[in-house]
């Protein structure tokens, strides 16, 4: 059983970033330097596993030696060990193992709630060992939801409904308690969890939004609500505010019913952030750690929906969004460990061990609304409110001996988790715990040791007291066991540290050293991006040896056509304390491009399948794949032909420098879907720039995109297809102009962003940079690119050299 202390922690929830003193971890052996206890505290038989699943809202049952998780979309997973998961079931299709035909058994819940889906699912085994599932639909955009309940004699189906027990979002009409529907004041019937209390009474919390979250007393026979409960009564939220997600655990340690919330919205942007709440009973009332009386806690009324201001400062915030980020020069790899709106959890309490389990989902920082289930394991402070383990369960198993003093000193990663409702990624900072009772780095105060108890520790800084566990938990980045802490102040704010190992100011520079990439530096067109700190506050300065052209900051200033490329030596200066080292680059600032004419493709080479030769003086010749030459016209003039399936032409980065612009060009589109293109030039998904020969309504269009907005010429049709028509496209000032066969099809004086502004690393003919768009189908010739806007005259003189 994993051991833990118990600690009381007091600092300042201090937020902005200092630097260490420079004695803290010094070069010379002083009574300053730290030097933690880094041998393990536990028995380690293998490195843990893992095997990830996603399942949205969670909610545990264990069965026999078994746990499962159900969620909404009618996915199911199990595992025996928490860490390891297989997938069961997913998706509401009427092969769903789980519910067979399951859009005509719960069909009246589907009708009714106007969707073709389920949300958050929740499991339990009554007396009669059957299974009963507890089900919800809700149309999405409003509380208009069907709550029913369906039975098995498998934990795994098939499940057969026994009907609805509630609805929500009768608007106007008469609801489950005989008045009319409000939403303000009446719960949207979905997100269930049934229990039994330390009595054996069966009860359900349940509610999303709208009017709040509720709990019924339900009947232990039929599974489903007493009568003439309506609704059943309300323990906290309302008017909307976003409050969902409610599961009731009990604790044997604490004899507290802890109601388990999820606040904000559940996407990666929705600050979803899970709290808790406790009572003596299981229907209230709840109060958080600060003394407040959960049913007070609502959105204003008077102030736009959603109103999360109001809601904020209630209920003890157990995680939200985190990063305990990995800097240059720290082990391991990536970015670090962290989530991205945690929440929806169930909890479990293993009866045997009296271990608390949390179980919920998150996203993660950097990879959108993929999801995966998460546990973590809890452990109640002295105050008896649990908190949360900073990392994933790892089943490890501690020995008996106490966690010395000597251990707990030493360098963390700190997160403070806060009290907001934010997107905001809370990003670890740098703390120091030093032998002498010393705290400094971004929280300044004292710690020590009460009477020598070894497991009551005291942080102090401003007057705010934590209370939480030391544990010894697995460092999935760093693969190895670290000693954490996991605090909770009175007001209900969380906070975790990780200690890092051990090292000399020396030890760190060095390992930034032979950690700092700055990535290819052969060709730099455009500002670099030069870090300037490292691991454990490390400083990084920077020096170059012509700042002509490159800048000690990173900003380039490209030669003139014609005077040659800028060679520079680069040097990155890394300083922590008196310890200090170096690290030089050899950096190439290509000369600007020679123009007007940028790069000119005739495709007349007989290497075309290969190359696509620039003719112009600039020599950007691009990579072709599947381009094959076709002959054209009298004189057998030599095209470009595109198959529509995975031909394209990749170019240099031709616009580097390029304020106005012109693409110029013979098309001859075969036609087909929507949003094939001619050209698309840019940088990643959010800088770029295309011409389709036609989007979703059938037109063609040019868009310019960047800083999330698109600037478009869109004409009044489509491309014409199965002939030569030539396009081109001018920017010049805030001016655009979409030409066709010579003659201005589309223009716009709004044009403000510059083609030199998207740094174009990926310039793409006949191919988008979506994967999701078809490639282009047809033939091109003459395609030529200037850093100027042609005028109306050189467009049609451009047009007169048809390809036949």
């Amino acid at each position: 059983m994993k051991r833990y202390m118990a600690i009381a922690l007091s600092a300042a929830l201090l937020t902005s970033p200092s630097l260490l003193p420079g004695s803290a971890m010094a070069n010379s052996s002083t009574s300053d330097v730290i030097q933690p206890h880094l041998t393990t505290q536990s028995t380690l038989n293998s490195i843990p596993g893992f095997t990830d699943v996603s399942v949205h809202d969670p909610s545990v049952i264990k069965v026999g030696d078994t746990f499962y998780v159900f969620g909404s979309h009618l996915q199911v997973a199990k595992s025996k060990d928490l860490m390891n998961w297989e997938a069961v079931a997913s998706g509401v299709t009427d092969n769903n193992p789980v519910v067979p035909n399951v859009t005509k058994e719960f069909g009246e819940a589907l009708a009714w709630a106007q969707t073709d889906t389920l949300w958050a699912a929740d499991v339990i085994q009554l007396a009669d060992g059957k299974f009963y599932m507890y089900y919800n639909a809700c149309k999405g955009d409003s509380p208009r939801s069907a709550l029913g309940v369906a039975v098995a004699d498998n934990i795994e189906g098939p499940y057969k409904d026994q009907g609805i027990v509630l609805k929500s979002g009768m608007w106007d009409q008469i609801s489950e308690d005989g008045t009319i529907y409000d939403a303000t004041k009446h719960p949207n019937v979905v997100d269930p969890d049934v229990f039994f209390d330390k009595d054996g009474k069966l009860w359900m919390v349940y509610g999303s939004y709208s009017g709040g979250i509720f709990i019924l007393e339900m009947d232990e026979t039929t599974g489903k609500p007493l009568p003439n409960q309506g609704y059943g009564k309300k323990l906290t939220g309302g008017n909307h505010s976003r409050i969902e997600a409610p599961y009731m655990q009990y604790s044997p340690e604490t004899d507290y019913y802890y109601l388990f919330l999820s606040y904000g919205g559940l996407d990666a942007v929705g600050g979803y952030n899970i709290r808790v709440a406790r009572s003596k009973t299981p229907d209230g009332p709840f109060y958080d750690a600060a003394g407040n009386d959960m049913i007070q806690v609502k959105a204003d009324k008077d102030k736009p929906l959603f109103d999360d201001a109001s809601i904020e400062p209630f209920g003890v915030k157990l995680m939200g969004n985190y990063l305990f980020q990995r800097q240059i020069g720290d082990p391991g790899t990536g970015q670090g460990i962290g989530y991205v709106s945690p929440g929806h959890n169930s909890a479990y309490v293993d009866p045997e061990s009296g271990k608390h389990f949390l179980i919920f989902h998150s996203r993660f920082p950097g990879r959108g609304e993929q999801h995966e289930v998460r546990v973590h394991e809890m452990h109640m402070n002295a105050d008896g409110w649990p908190t949360v383990s900073p990392y994933r369960y790892a089943g490890l198993d501690e020995a008996s001996n106490a966690i010395p003093s000597t251990a707990v000193a030493g360098q963390y990663k700190w997160i403070n988790h806060g009290k907001d409702i934010s997107s905001a990624i809370k990003t670890s900072q740098n703390v120091v715990f030093s032998p002498n009772g010393q705290i400094s780095g971004a929280v300044t105060g004292t710690w020590s040791l009460a009477d020598g108890n070894q497991n009551q520790i005291t942080l102090t800084a401003d007057g705010v007291t934590y209370k939480g566990v030391l544990t010894y938990e697995w460092e999935p980045n760093l693969q190895r066991e670290v000693l954490t802490f996991s605090a909770l102040s009175s007001s209900g704010v969380a906070i975790w540290g990780s200690q890092e190992a051990g090292l000399t100011d020396q030890a760190v520079v060095d390992a930034v050293k032979k950690d700092l990439n700055i990535g290819d530096t052969h060709n730099i067109f455009f500002n670099m991006s030069l870090p300037t700190s490292g691991a454990r506050d490390s400083k990084i300065t920077w020096s170059s040896s012509n700042a002509a052209f490159l800048s000690n900051t990173g900003v380039v200033n490209r030669p003139r056509a014609g005077k040659g490329d800028a060679k520079i030596t680069l040097t990155a200066n890394i300083t922590k304390g008196v310890a200090t080292t170096t690290q030089k680059y050899m950096v190439t600032v290509p000369e600007q491009a020679k123009g007007p004419v940028l790069g000119e493709y005739q495709f007349d080479g007989s290497k075309l399948a290969k190359i696509a030769q620039d003719s112009s003086k600039n020599g950007y010749h691009g990579q072709a794949f599947h381009v094959e030459s076709s002959v054209v016209g009298k004189k057998k003039n030599l095209v470009a032909a595109f198959n529509g399936q995975d031909s394209s032409v990749e170019l240099p980065g031709l616009i580097t420098d390029t304020t106005d612009f012109t693409f110029s060009g013979w098309v001859n589109w075969d036609g087909g879907d929507a949003w094939q293109r001619v050209f698309d030039f840019g940088n990643g998904l959010t800088r770029h720039m295309f011409l389709t020969p036609a989007q979703h309504n059938g037109a063609l269009q040019f868009t310019i995109h960047n800083e999330g907005k698109d600037q478009s010429l869109i004409a009044s049709q489509a491309l014409p297809t199965n002939q030569w028509v030539h396009v081109a496209v001018t920017l010049k000032g805030d001016t655009g102009i979409l030409y066709v066969d010579g003659q201005p099809v589309a223009s716009s004086n709004e044009i403000t962003f510059n083609p030199k502004d998207l740094h174009v690393t990926e310039a793409y003919l006949g191919k988008s940079r979506y994967a999701a768009d078809p490639y282009f189908k047809g033939k091109m010739d003459q395609v030529s690119v200037y850093n100027k806007a042609l005028t109306a005259k050189e467009i049609q003189r451009s047009a007169e050299k048809r390809p036949e």
